[in-house]
């Protein structure tokens, strides 16, 4: 991996910070007229036609050991957690607040390392993760009090998503990026058509299928298509500059999602969530330059 063109890799992370609340913004317009499984199956199935072509070619393993596949399998049941969780969140919460609330992750993912993997956390980081989460708080209260529970999916994905980014890397080594989203796509898809089938027959309303509209055909093909280009901007950045590099410009995500939020929807935060976003936004940047002020020590000495 070489990091010589910091600038495409600024410009590709930009791309995603752009892309992933697109993506987002279009399962919102979705709503709840197409069943939650059916919008992930479109998700994941345009992962696998838009990825698998790109694996081949490259010749790309997409199977590995069976301690990795299991392992595989775990990062894709965590994939199709996290993303659902999300998609049923936008259907209550407007689209800055839901991404804010779930940009707890990084937090979660710092204590997590600290507890699972023993990884080295100062107090200061931790005081860092502290007043990150109290501003997450700010989020989630008027949220709370406008539609109770569901005001809490997003704390659910950032788990969800923490427990997604250990397991990653735990096999980061010895997969490919392109060839592990093809096997975790088709992996997903196995889990859900056949939930699809044997969750209609039971009445729930997010386990069936509906023919979509011409305009929600659109949609579901825009959540594929942006949901996978999102990915895969993301992971190409990384092959241009240093993630210490990349991490702060994560956070553009939360008022490029802001700015969609209200030009579709007409939504934005309020006061206290914007305070809460600041927080946030702030502490999530004092971890990300505190970890790069540490590597640099490490690299010196």
């Amino acid at each position: 991996m070489t990091f010589d063109r910091p600038l495409l890799g600024i410009l590709l992370m930009l791309g995603f910070c752009i892309v992933a609340p697109l993506a987002d913004g279009m399962a919102k317009l979705l709503g709840s007229a197409v069943p939650l499984l059916q919008v992930l199956v479109a998700r994941f199935g345009f992962q696998i036609v838009l990825l698998l072509p790109v694996a081949l070619l490259a010749r790309q393993r997409l199977i590995w050991s069976r301690p990795v596949m299991w392992l595989v399998a775990l990062r894709s049941v965590l994939h199709v957690l996290g993303i659902g969780a999300m998609f049923l969140s936008l259907r209550f919460l407007p689209l800055a607040d839901a991404i804010a609330i779930a940009f707890v992750m990084p937090f979660i993912l710092l204590i997590l390392g600290h507890l699972l993997l023993q990884e080295e956390v100062g107090m200061r980081r931790i005081l860092a993760c502290a007043v990150g989460f109290c501003g997450t708080l700010l989020v989630v209260q008027p949220s709370f009090a406008a539609v109770g529970l569901p005001a809490l999916l997003p704390l659910l994905v950032a788990v969800v998503f923490a427990i997604f980014m250990l397991v990653t890397r735990q096999i980061a080594r010895e997969t490919e990026p392109v060839a592990l989203q093809v096997t975790s796509g088709t992996i997903a898809l196995g889990l859900l058509v056949p939930l699809i089938f044997i969750g209609g027959n039971t009445g729930w309303p997010e386990f069936g299928f509906v023919g979509p509209t011409p305009n929600q055909l659109m949609l579901l093909v825009a959540v594929g298509v942006l949901g996978t280009l999102g990915h895969l901007l993301m992971t190409w950045s990384l092959r241009f500059a240093p993630a210490s590099t990349l991490a702060p410009m994560q956070y553009l995500e939360i008022p490029v999602a802001a700015i969609i939020g209200w030009l579709i929807f007409r939504d934005f935060p309020n006061g206290l969530a914007l305070l809460g976003i600041c927080i946030t936004i702030a502490a999530g940047l004092y971890i990300v330059f505190r970890e790069r002020a540490l590597s640099r020590e490490k690299a010196v000495s």
